[in-house]
This record gives structure tokens, C-alpha cells and sequence, in this order.
């Protein structure tokens, strides 16, 4: 992710180089309900920092879908976290089934606070995050930090479910908290001149004027709802909502329209490390 400016990463994120593209499916216990997803790494001079969950399993009777994006800057330590504990984490509160949305939002930000208190073996750097969780395929509870994007289709009309937390649109929470927001020409708003969002995991540096706190939101799955996208900001910054759907629509298996989904953000000279899910319905 190019979110960050002004600084170098350091040797042992470096040498840590992962692979440059991945992409693989999967379906529910039924068969019914199938993903797909790739990740390509961009042209910029670092490793890959996307990570991602593409899954389903079986907690207390309930089918589970598990999906995710993460974005890392300054290095991976900080998605490979994400990767490994946040659905973990949202899933160990006590009150998840009856109250997901306050779950959700409890484990984010405890999530985030063990990101921060082990910074000296997880880097100064962050990731932006998207996750979202299908109960038995029926309803969808999904949340966001930063500006990965999750977007559903409803008979093909594109319905963002995610929230773009960006400097300029929280300018008035950046700046009550002693930050500022840079608006260089030829440069997107960054917080105090460094990071291009104003909500994200980790970033201990910069962490007194962000949040981590995540925009949490429902929906249920019905006969109209036919695809689920889950994309890094290195679709989103070449394609809109609306495109996007209507690519994945056309492809009827989801790890092909996964991967169409991240070449033609290529095609459209997307620098950034590219990551997408999709997930259909029927």
C-alpha cells in the first residue's frame, strides 16, 4: 500500500518478500455459496503488503463465512497480524451472537491496542482493514478501517457497505486530537503530511490522531443479492462501485472474476499492491 510517505522501510521488512501474486476458491458446506480471490503485488519498490481470509467453518452449529482484506504499509508485520487474530478476536467476545456489531467493534480496537503494545516485534508500521462475516448465508455483518471497500450487488445495483475513512473527511476528529491534514499539489490528504488514511491499525507513531475504531454495518442476504466484493484501494482508486459489479457479475466462476477484477486494475495502471474477493450467491 502506498499510504505512507516519508519514510524508508527498514532491511528486516525488506528481506521478508512474499509472493507476488496469489489467487485460489473455495465454496460452503452446501456448495451453494462460492468464492474466489486474487492478489497481485503492485509496482511499487517494496514486498507485498496485502494479506487476506477467504474461508468457512463451523462454530456452535453456525456455518461462518470469514473474509478479509488487509493493506499493509510500512511492512507486513502488521496484516500477517491482522491475518492471523482479528477473526479470532471477534469471535472470543462474549456477547458476538447477540450483539455483533458491539463485538465487532470491541475486538477491533482491542485488536489494535495489542498491535500497539507489541510494536517492538510488530514495526511502526499499519494496515487498513475490510472483514466480513456471513452467518448460515443468511446475514452479513461487515467492518472497515481505512479505505479497502466491501460492496454488495443487489440485482446488479451496487451497494457500498464500507466506509472510506479518509484525512479530509475527518479532518474535524484529526485536528481536535493535535494532528493536521496535508493537501500538497500533485499529492492526496495525508495526516500530518505521512498517512493517506485517517482510520487504521497500528501506526503507534501517528496513532494520537487516528482511530481504529471501525464503521460496522448489516444486511440480509435474500434472492436479490447475488455478489459480495471485498477489494483493497488498489481496485477502488482505478474502478467504481458499479464497474466493478458489473465485471465480477458477467463471470460466473469467482476466482475468475477475482482475477479479471485485479488485471484490469492493472490494465488501468494501479501502482498499488492489488487484492480482491468475491464472493457469489447464486
Amino acid at each position: 500500500m502506498d499510504k505512507l510517505c516519508c519514510f524508508k522501510a527498514s532491511y528486516s521488512q525488506l528481506v521478508a518478500a512474499r509472493s507476488s501474486s496469489s489467487t485460489g476458491k473455495g465454496k460452503n458446506h452446501e456448495g451453494s455459496i462460492k468464492y474466489g480471490f486474487s492478489l497481485v503485488k503492485g509496482r511499487a519498490n517494496h514486498p507485498m503488503e496485502d494479506y487476506h481470509v477467504a474461508k468457512f467453518v463451523q462454530i456452535q452449529e453456525k456455518e461462518l463465512g470469514l473474509f478479509a482484506i488487509y493493506d499493509g504499509h510500512l511492512g507486513d508485520r502488521v496484516p500477517a497480524y491482522l491475518q492471523k487474530h482479528l477473526f479470532s478476536n471477534i469471535l472470543k467476545e462474549d456477547e458476538f451472537w447477540e450483539d455483533p456489531t458491539g463485538s465487532i467493534s470491541k475486538a477491533y480496537e482491542r485488536t489494535d491496542q495489542a498491535i500497539l503494545s507489541n510494536s517492538s516485534d510488530l514495526g511502526r508500521g499499519g494496515s487498513t482493514a475490510v472483514t466480513a462475516i456471513l452467518i448460515n448465508g443468511r446475514k452479513l455483518w461487515v467492518a472497515n478501517v481505512g479505505d479497502s471497500r466491501a460492496v454488495l450487488s443487489r440485482r446488479g445495483q451496487a451497494v457500498q457497505m464500507s466506509t472510506d475513512h479518509e484525512p479530509n473527511t475527518e479532518r474535524g476528529s484529526i485536528e481536535n486530537k493535535g494532528g493536521f491534514v496535508s493537501n500538497m499539489p500533485g499529492d492526496v490528504p495525508r495526516v500530518n503530511g505521512q498517512l493517506a488514511v485517517s482510520r487504521a491499525f497500528g501506526d503507534k507513531s501517528l496513532k494520537s490522531h487516528l482511530r481504529s475504531d471501525p464503521d460496522v454495518k448489516n444486511a440480509d442476504i435474500n434472492a436479490d443479492t447475488d455478489i459480495l466484493i471485498l477489494a483493497s484501494d488498489g481496485v477502488w482508486k482505478v474502478m467504481p462501485n458499479q464497474e466493478a459489479v458489473d465485471i465480477a457479475r458477467r463471470i460466473r466462476d469467482p476466482q475468475k472474476a477475482a482475477k479479471q477484477l485485479t488485471a484490469e486494475a492493472l490494465k488501468r495502471d494501479s501502482k498499488d499492491d492489488i487484492s480482491c474477493i468475491v464472493v457469489r450467491f447464486r
